[in-house]
């Protein structure tokens, strides 16, 4: 499954819309249903209004109909790891567990594995009403 991943989150990459950055980001996630869904990051003049790979990938997911993440890679387009932003990691942890994996990789093939409760210790979740 990780091959799959990482060749879903380069093919990925290489539709990002970045003409500001020119900093091609693909994600690529496994979700609960058995699916892999990815995204690109898609740039705007607005800057504010861009949207990064990971959430790309999410929601893609969310619309298809699966509702968790069991791993996730992103694809840097240079040599320097592509953690993902503060946003995203908020995002990626609403649909996983702590201890779900987060792979970067670049072009190369180098890569590096955290977890989701590594990038976001202590992050914001909404305690269940009884």
């Amino acid at each position: 499954m990780l091959e799959k991943l990482k060749s879903a989150a380069l093919n990925a990459q290489k539709n990002a819309y970045a003409p500001y950055s020119k900093f091609r980001v693909g994600a690529a996630l496994e979700a609960n249903d058995g699916n892999v869904y990815f995204g690109c990051n898609v740039e705007n003049a607005a800057y504010p209004l861009g949207q990064c790979a990971e959430a790309t990938a999410i929601g893609t997911m969310i619309a298809q109909g699966a509702s968790a993440i069991k791993q996730i890679i992103i694809a840097s387009p240079t040599e320097t790891f592509c953690y993902p932003c503060g946003g995203c990691r908020q995002k990626i942890a609403e649909f996983a567990e702590a201890s779900t994996p987060v792979v970067m990789i670049t072009p190369e093939g180098n890569s590096t594995e955290t977890t989701v409760g590594e990038l976001l210790p202590e992050g914001f979740t909404l305690t269940p009403q009884d």
